[in-house]
Protein backbone atom coordinates (compact mmCIF):
# COMPACT_ATOMS: atom_id res chain seq x y z
CA UNK A 1 0.00 0.00 0.00
CA UNK A 2 0.88 3.61 -0.72
CA UNK A 3 -0.09 4.55 2.83
CA UNK A 4 0.26 1.61 5.31
CA UNK A 5 -2.33 1.29 8.13
CA UNK A 6 -0.22 1.25 11.30
CA UNK A 7 -1.14 -1.70 13.95
CA UNK A 8 -3.10 0.33 16.13
CA UNK A 9 -5.69 1.82 12.76
CA UNK A 10 -5.41 -2.23 12.01
CA UNK A 11 -6.98 -3.51 15.05
CA UNK A 12 -9.45 0.03 15.44
CA UNK A 13 -10.44 -1.40 11.89
CA UNK A 14 -11.19 -5.40 12.31
CA UNK A 15 -13.14 -3.97 15.84
CA UNK A 16 -15.42 -1.74 13.88
CA UNK A 17 -16.11 -3.76 10.80
CA UNK A 18 -17.00 -6.77 13.44
CA UNK A 19 -19.42 -4.19 15.42
CA UNK A 20 -20.85 -3.22 11.70
CA UNK A 21 -21.39 -6.83 10.94
CA UNK A 22 -22.88 -7.60 14.47
CA UNK A 23 -24.93 -4.56 14.90
CA UNK A 24 -25.06 -1.77 12.29
CA UNK A 25 -26.12 -3.76 8.98
CA UNK A 26 -28.44 -5.82 10.63
CA UNK A 27 -30.33 -2.60 11.77
CA UNK A 28 -30.41 -0.71 9.28
CA UNK A 29 -33.92 -1.46 8.23
CA UNK A 30 -35.33 -0.77 11.52
CA UNK A 31 -33.27 2.61 11.17
CA UNK A 32 -35.10 3.81 8.16
CA UNK A 33 -38.60 2.22 8.95
CA UNK A 34 -37.76 4.73 12.41
CA UNK A 35 -36.49 7.45 10.31
CA UNK A 36 -39.83 7.46 8.68
CA UNK A 37 -42.22 6.61 11.16
CA UNK A 38 -40.57 9.19 13.56
CA UNK A 39 -39.71 12.00 11.50
CA UNK A 40 -36.68 14.50 11.98
CA UNK A 41 -38.68 15.52 15.24
CA UNK A 42 -37.51 12.68 17.32
CA UNK A 43 -34.66 10.68 18.39
CA UNK A 44 -34.45 7.39 16.81
CA UNK A 45 -34.61 4.49 19.48
CA UNK A 46 -32.12 2.24 17.26
CA UNK A 47 -28.88 5.06 17.37
CA UNK A 48 -29.85 5.41 21.59
CA UNK A 49 -29.28 1.46 21.90
CA UNK A 50 -26.22 0.69 19.99
CA UNK A 51 -23.72 4.02 21.11
CA UNK A 52 -23.31 1.94 25.01
CA UNK A 53 -21.93 -0.92 22.69
CA UNK A 54 -19.49 0.75 20.66
CA UNK A 55 -18.22 3.09 23.50
CA UNK A 56 -17.94 0.20 25.51
CA UNK A 57 -15.83 -1.45 22.35
CA UNK A 58 -14.07 1.43 22.33
CA UNK A 59 -15.28 2.47 19.04
CA UNK A 60 -15.42 6.25 20.08
CA UNK A 61 -15.03 9.73 19.06
CA UNK A 62 -12.13 8.18 16.48
CA UNK A 63 -12.59 11.46 14.88
CA UNK A 64 -10.45 13.81 17.03
CA UNK A 65 -7.07 14.24 16.41
CA UNK A 66 -4.19 15.55 18.66
CA UNK A 67 -6.73 14.96 22.13
CA UNK A 68 -7.22 13.62 25.44
CA UNK A 69 -11.15 12.77 24.30
CA UNK A 70 -10.48 10.80 21.49
CA UNK A 71 -7.93 8.25 19.78
CA UNK A 72 -5.53 10.72 18.81
CA UNK A 73 -5.36 9.43 15.34
CA UNK A 74 -4.13 11.66 12.33
CA UNK A 75 -6.81 12.20 9.13
CA UNK A 76 -4.46 9.60 7.61
CA UNK A 77 -4.88 7.53 10.12
CA UNK A 78 -8.78 7.83 10.33
CA UNK A 79 -9.39 8.00 6.99
CA UNK A 80 -10.15 3.61 6.81
CA UNK A 81 -12.13 3.95 9.60
CA UNK A 82 -14.24 6.94 8.76
CA UNK A 83 -14.28 4.61 5.15
CA UNK A 84 -15.40 1.62 6.74
CA UNK A 85 -18.39 4.03 9.32
CA UNK A 86 -19.71 5.56 5.36
CA UNK A 87 -20.84 2.26 4.16
CA UNK A 88 -24.11 2.55 6.18
CA UNK A 89 -25.88 5.77 7.18
CA UNK A 90 -27.11 4.08 10.83
CA UNK A 91 -23.22 3.92 11.36
CA UNK A 92 -21.49 7.29 12.03
CA UNK A 93 -24.23 8.48 15.00
CA UNK A 94 -23.24 5.56 16.89
CA UNK A 95 -19.69 6.01 17.18
CA UNK A 96 -20.02 9.79 17.89
CA UNK A 97 -18.12 10.62 14.60
CA UNK A 98 -21.22 12.02 12.61
CA UNK A 99 -21.83 15.62 11.43
CA UNK A 100 -21.80 18.35 12.19
CA UNK A 101 -20.98 17.62 15.33
CA UNK A 102 -17.70 16.68 14.76
CA UNK A 103 -16.74 19.87 13.23
CA UNK A 104 -18.41 21.63 15.97
CA UNK A 105 -16.92 19.43 19.00
CA UNK A 106 -13.36 20.33 16.97
CA UNK A 107 -14.20 24.11 17.42
CA UNK A 108 -15.05 23.86 20.70
CA UNK A 109 -11.89 22.31 21.72
CA UNK A 110 -9.86 24.64 19.64
CA UNK A 111 -11.85 28.32 20.53
CA UNK A 112 -13.84 27.69 23.22
CA UNK A 113 -13.17 28.70 26.88
CA UNK A 114 -13.21 26.03 29.71
CA UNK A 115 -16.91 27.21 30.28
CA UNK A 116 -17.94 26.42 27.17
CA UNK A 117 -15.96 23.40 26.94
CA UNK A 118 -17.21 22.18 30.91
CA UNK A 119 -21.04 23.24 29.34
CA UNK A 120 -20.74 21.92 26.20
CA UNK A 121 -18.40 19.96 24.87
CA UNK A 122 -18.06 17.40 27.14
CA UNK A 123 -21.44 16.22 26.89
CA UNK A 124 -21.31 16.16 23.19
CA UNK A 125 -18.14 14.20 23.84
CA UNK A 126 -20.49 11.78 25.64
CA UNK A 127 -23.11 11.56 22.88
CA UNK A 128 -25.61 12.84 25.40
CA UNK A 129 -26.86 15.79 23.37
CA UNK A 130 -26.77 17.12 19.31
CA UNK A 131 -25.23 20.42 18.15
CA UNK A 132 -25.76 22.26 14.53
CA UNK A 133 -24.00 24.58 12.77
CA UNK A 134 -25.98 27.80 11.25
CA UNK A 135 -24.16 29.17 8.13
CA UNK A 136 -26.38 29.02 5.48
CA UNK A 137 -29.09 31.46 4.40
CA UNK A 138 -32.19 31.38 1.67
CA UNK A 139 -31.91 34.82 1.42
CA UNK A 140 -28.37 35.06 -0.54
CA UNK A 141 -26.16 32.47 -2.76
CA UNK A 142 -24.47 31.31 0.19
CA UNK A 143 -21.81 29.30 -1.52
CA UNK A 144 -20.18 32.80 -1.33
CA UNK A 145 -20.15 32.87 2.61
CA UNK A 146 -18.71 36.60 2.80
CA UNK A 147 -22.97 37.34 1.21
CA UNK A 148 -24.47 36.29 4.24
CA UNK A 149 -26.81 38.72 6.32
CA UNK A 150 -27.24 37.84 9.30
CA UNK A 151 -26.59 40.40 11.88
CA UNK A 152 -24.63 40.05 15.54
CA UNK A 153 -24.60 43.41 17.34
CA UNK A 154 -22.88 43.70 20.68
CA UNK A 155 -25.43 45.91 23.18
CA UNK A 156 -23.34 45.98 26.53
CA UNK A 157 -22.17 42.80 27.98
CA UNK A 158 -24.55 40.93 25.09
CA UNK A 159 -24.56 40.05 21.72
CA UNK A 160 -27.91 40.42 19.49
CA UNK A 161 -28.50 38.40 17.13
CA UNK A 162 -31.09 38.39 14.25
CA UNK A 163 -31.49 35.98 11.35
CA UNK A 164 -33.03 33.39 9.06
CA UNK A 165 -30.99 30.12 8.46
CA UNK A 166 -31.70 26.96 6.54
CA UNK A 167 -29.60 23.49 6.18
CA UNK A 168 -28.99 23.55 9.22
CA UNK A 169 -28.39 19.94 10.11
CA UNK A 170 -29.47 18.84 13.80
CA UNK A 171 -32.16 21.50 14.84
CA UNK A 172 -35.09 19.13 14.57
CA UNK A 173 -33.38 16.74 16.66
CA UNK A 174 -34.83 17.14 20.02
CA UNK A 175 -31.13 16.67 21.70
CA UNK A 176 -29.91 19.99 19.63
CA UNK A 177 -29.17 21.96 22.97
CA UNK A 178 -26.05 24.64 21.19
CA UNK A 179 -25.93 26.01 18.16
CA UNK A 180 -22.30 27.72 16.79
CA UNK A 181 -23.75 30.85 14.62
CA UNK A 182 -22.35 32.71 11.96
CA UNK A 183 -23.40 36.11 11.00
CA UNK A 184 -21.59 39.75 10.60
CA UNK A 185 -20.12 41.71 13.28
CA UNK A 186 -18.74 44.20 11.12
CA UNK A 187 -20.89 44.61 8.11
CA UNK A 188 -18.50 47.81 6.95
CA UNK A 189 -14.89 46.47 7.22
CA UNK A 190 -13.56 46.87 3.91
CA UNK A 191 -11.78 43.31 3.91
CA UNK A 192 -15.30 41.18 3.73
CA UNK A 193 -13.41 38.19 5.21
CA UNK A 194 -13.37 39.96 8.53
CA UNK A 195 -17.18 41.31 8.47
CA UNK A 196 -18.33 37.63 9.57
CA UNK A 197 -18.57 36.13 13.76
CA UNK A 198 -19.34 33.01 15.04
CA UNK A 199 -20.70 32.93 18.30
CA UNK A 200 -22.45 30.19 20.31
CA UNK A 201 -26.19 30.61 20.88
CA UNK A 202 -27.93 27.60 23.37
CA UNK A 203 -30.83 26.43 21.20
CA UNK A 204 -33.23 27.48 24.20
CA UNK A 205 -32.44 30.95 24.16
CA UNK A 206 -35.72 33.32 23.84
CA UNK A 207 -35.77 34.27 20.04
CA UNK A 208 -34.69 30.71 18.46
CA UNK A 209 -37.44 29.43 16.67
CA UNK A 210 -37.17 26.20 14.84
CA UNK A 211 -39.69 26.70 12.04
CA UNK A 212 -38.94 23.63 9.59
CA UNK A 213 -37.52 20.43 8.67
CA UNK A 214 -36.32 20.25 5.79
CA UNK A 215 -36.57 17.85 2.87
CA UNK A 216 -33.49 16.10 1.13
CA UNK A 217 -35.07 14.60 -1.85
CA UNK A 218 -38.04 14.14 0.13
CA UNK A 219 -36.02 12.61 2.81
CA UNK A 220 -36.64 13.60 6.63
CA UNK A 221 -33.82 13.02 9.00
CA UNK A 222 -31.75 10.49 6.62
CA UNK A 223 -29.64 11.32 5.37
CA UNK A 224 -29.97 14.90 7.28
CA UNK A 225 -31.79 16.62 9.63
CA UNK A 226 -31.69 19.53 7.03
CA UNK A 227 -33.80 22.33 9.18
CA UNK A 228 -35.07 26.26 8.96
CA UNK A 229 -34.29 28.62 11.60
CA UNK A 230 -35.12 31.82 12.52
CA UNK A 231 -33.45 33.75 15.12
CA UNK A 232 -35.30 36.67 16.40
CA UNK A 233 -33.26 39.68 18.90
CA UNK A 234 -31.30 36.68 20.54
CA UNK A 235 -29.57 37.98 23.03
CA UNK A 236 -26.38 36.05 24.44
CA UNK A 237 -23.66 37.00 26.63
CA UNK A 238 -20.45 38.37 25.48
CA UNK A 239 -18.27 35.63 26.34
CA UNK A 240 -19.94 33.35 23.58
CA UNK A 241 -18.19 34.76 21.25
CA UNK A 242 -15.42 32.38 19.64
CA UNK A 243 -12.13 33.43 19.44
CA UNK A 244 -12.94 37.41 18.88
CA UNK A 245 -15.36 39.02 16.58
CA UNK A 246 -13.85 39.75 12.89
CA UNK A 247 -12.72 35.77 13.03
CA UNK A 248 -15.60 33.63 11.43
CA UNK A 249 -14.20 33.18 8.63
CA UNK A 250 -11.21 31.81 10.19
CA UNK A 251 -12.87 29.74 12.17
CA UNK A 252 -15.15 28.25 9.29
CA UNK A 253 -11.91 27.33 7.21
CA UNK A 254 -10.09 25.48 9.58
CA UNK A 255 -13.56 23.93 10.51
CA UNK A 256 -14.37 22.68 7.18
CA UNK A 257 -10.97 21.66 6.35
CA UNK A 258 -11.78 18.34 8.41
CA UNK A 259 -15.38 18.43 7.54
CA UNK A 260 -14.86 18.05 4.19
CA UNK A 261 -12.39 15.49 4.30
CA UNK A 262 -14.75 13.28 6.27
CA UNK A 263 -18.04 13.30 3.63
CA UNK A 264 -15.51 12.23 1.54
CA UNK A 265 -13.82 9.43 3.48
CA UNK A 266 -17.84 8.23 4.05
CA UNK A 267 -18.70 8.74 0.70
CA UNK A 268 -15.81 6.00 -0.83
CA UNK A 269 -17.35 3.85 1.96
CA UNK A 270 -20.87 3.91 0.63
CA UNK A 271 -19.69 3.83 -2.63
CA UNK A 272 -17.98 0.19 -1.88
CA UNK A 273 -21.09 -0.82 -0.24
CA UNK A 274 -22.78 0.40 -3.69
CA UNK A 275 -20.62 -1.83 -5.90
CA UNK A 276 -21.21 -4.58 -3.57
CA UNK A 277 -24.74 -4.14 -4.33
CA UNK A 278 -24.71 -3.80 -8.00
CA UNK A 279 -22.54 -6.98 -8.27
CA UNK A 280 -25.04 -9.03 -6.03
CA UNK A 281 -27.80 -7.92 -7.94
CA UNK A 282 -26.63 -8.80 -11.56
CA UNK A 283 -25.09 -12.12 -10.12
CA UNK A 284 -28.76 -12.92 -9.15
CA UNK A 285 -30.74 -11.55 -12.14
CA UNK A 286 -31.20 -12.95 -15.59
CA UNK A 287 -32.18 -11.26 -18.47
CA UNK A 288 -32.41 -12.01 -22.70
CA UNK A 289 -31.53 -15.45 -21.67
CA UNK A 290 -28.04 -14.71 -19.81
CA UNK A 291 -26.95 -13.13 -16.33
CA UNK A 292 -27.37 -9.48 -16.16
CA UNK A 293 -23.46 -9.63 -15.07
CA UNK A 294 -22.59 -11.28 -18.66
CA UNK A 295 -24.06 -7.90 -19.96
CA UNK A 296 -20.92 -6.49 -21.79
CA UNK A 297 -22.51 -3.06 -20.36
CA UNK A 298 -22.71 -4.23 -16.94
CA UNK A 299 -19.15 -5.46 -16.76
CA UNK A 300 -17.92 -2.24 -17.97
CA UNK A 301 -20.04 -0.06 -15.37
CA UNK A 302 -18.10 -2.53 -12.46
CA UNK A 303 -14.91 -1.92 -14.37
CA UNK A 304 -15.37 1.73 -14.25
CA UNK A 305 -16.46 2.19 -10.53
CA UNK A 306 -13.91 0.11 -9.44
CA UNK A 307 -11.27 2.17 -11.00
CA UNK A 308 -12.89 5.21 -9.78
CA UNK A 309 -13.19 3.98 -6.19
CA UNK A 310 -9.46 3.62 -6.07
CA UNK A 311 -8.79 6.98 -7.49
CA UNK A 312 -10.71 8.59 -5.24
CA UNK A 313 -9.60 6.71 -2.58
CA UNK A 314 -5.91 7.42 -3.65
CA UNK A 315 -6.62 11.59 -3.79
CA UNK A 316 -8.19 11.22 -0.27
CA UNK A 317 -5.52 9.57 1.09
CA UNK A 318 -3.61 11.91 -0.32
CA UNK A 319 -5.01 14.62 0.95
CA UNK A 320 -5.17 13.67 4.41
CA UNK A 321 -1.48 13.12 4.70
CA UNK A 322 -1.03 16.71 2.87
CA UNK A 323 -2.98 17.96 6.18
CA UNK A 324 -0.92 15.98 8.62
CA UNK A 325 2.42 16.75 7.09
CA UNK A 326 1.41 20.82 5.79
CA UNK A 327 -1.54 22.15 7.51
CA UNK A 328 -4.96 22.44 6.49
CA UNK A 329 -4.29 25.93 4.81
CA UNK A 330 -1.24 24.52 2.72
CA UNK A 331 -3.09 21.40 1.27
CA UNK A 332 -6.35 23.69 0.19
CA UNK A 333 -5.64 22.30 -3.54
CA UNK A 334 -5.80 18.73 -2.21
CA UNK A 335 -8.89 19.11 0.01
CA UNK A 336 -10.76 21.24 -3.28
CA UNK A 337 -9.61 18.32 -5.09
CA UNK A 338 -11.16 15.60 -3.22
CA UNK A 339 -14.35 17.42 -2.39
CA UNK A 340 -15.55 17.68 -6.80
CA UNK A 341 -13.75 14.57 -7.39
CA UNK A 342 -15.17 11.92 -4.57
CA UNK A 343 -19.16 13.39 -4.95
CA UNK A 344 -19.33 13.24 -8.53
CA UNK A 345 -17.78 9.75 -8.26
CA UNK A 346 -19.99 8.22 -5.62
CA UNK A 347 -22.88 10.01 -7.45
CA UNK A 348 -21.96 7.86 -10.61
CA UNK A 349 -21.48 4.71 -8.99
CA UNK A 350 -24.86 5.07 -7.25
CA UNK A 351 -26.70 5.57 -10.54
CA UNK A 352 -25.17 2.77 -12.16
CA UNK A 353 -26.35 0.69 -9.53
CA UNK A 354 -30.19 1.94 -9.31
CA UNK A 355 -29.90 1.11 -13.40
CA UNK A 356 -28.38 -2.26 -12.46
CA UNK A 357 -31.43 -3.07 -9.75
CA UNK A 358 -34.30 -2.19 -12.57
CA UNK A 359 -37.25 -0.29 -11.04
CA UNK A 360 -36.86 -1.45 -7.59
CA UNK A 361 -33.72 0.57 -7.83
CA UNK A 362 -35.63 3.70 -7.31
CA UNK A 363 -37.68 2.35 -4.07
CA UNK A 364 -36.46 3.03 -0.99
CA UNK A 365 -35.91 -0.82 -0.31
CA UNK A 366 -32.23 -1.26 -1.66
CA UNK A 367 -30.66 1.75 0.08
CA UNK A 368 -29.92 3.40 -2.95
CA UNK A 369 -32.15 6.22 -2.79
CA UNK A 370 -30.62 7.49 0.15
CA UNK A 371 -27.27 7.13 -1.28
CA UNK A 372 -27.91 9.16 -4.06
CA UNK A 373 -29.07 11.78 -2.12
CA UNK A 374 -26.63 11.87 0.29
CA UNK A 375 -23.48 11.63 -2.74
CA UNK A 376 -25.89 14.65 -4.55
CA UNK A 377 -26.28 16.85 -1.17
CA UNK A 378 -22.60 16.48 -0.93
CA UNK A 379 -22.01 18.25 -4.17
CA UNK A 380 -23.11 21.32 -2.32
CA UNK A 381 -22.94 21.06 1.57
CA UNK A 382 -19.62 22.27 2.31
CA UNK A 383 -18.99 24.57 -0.74
CA UNK A 384 -20.72 23.64 -4.27
CA UNK A 385 -18.69 21.64 -7.18
CA UNK A 386 -18.07 25.22 -9.08
CA UNK A 387 -16.37 27.39 -5.95
CA UNK A 388 -14.08 24.48 -5.32
CA UNK A 389 -12.80 24.18 -9.32
CA UNK A 390 -12.38 27.97 -9.50
CA UNK A 391 -9.83 27.51 -6.28
CA UNK A 392 -8.13 24.72 -8.07
CA UNK A 393 -8.09 26.65 -11.28
CA UNK A 394 -6.61 29.96 -9.16
CA UNK A 395 -4.09 27.49 -7.50
CA UNK A 396 -2.77 26.19 -11.11
CA UNK A 397 -2.72 29.40 -12.79
CA UNK A 398 -0.88 30.86 -10.25
CA UNK A 399 2.27 28.56 -11.18
CA UNK A 400 2.62 30.51 -14.11
CA UNK A 401 2.41 33.88 -12.98
CA UNK A 402 5.53 34.89 -14.15
CA UNK A 403 5.64 32.90 -17.51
Amino acid sequence: MLYPMSPKVVELKRKLESFMDRHIYPNEERFYREAEELGPWKVYPVVEELKPLARAEGLWNLFLPDSGHGAGLTNLEYAPLCEVMGRSHLAPEVFNCSAPDTGNMEVLERYGTEKDKERWLKPLLAGEIRSCFAMTEPAVASSDATNIESSIVREGDHYVINGRKWYTTNATDPRCKICIFMGKTDPDNADRHKQQSMILVPMDTAGVEVKRALPVFGFYGVPDRASEVVFTDVRVPKENMLLGEGRGFEIAQGRLGPGRIHHCMRLIGLSERTLEKMCRRVRSRVAFGKPVSEQTVTQERIAEARIMIEQARLLTLNAAYAMDTVGNKVAKAEIAMIKVAVPNMACQIIDWAIQAHGGGGTSNDFGLTQAYATARLLRLADGPDEVHRNQIARFELKKYSNA
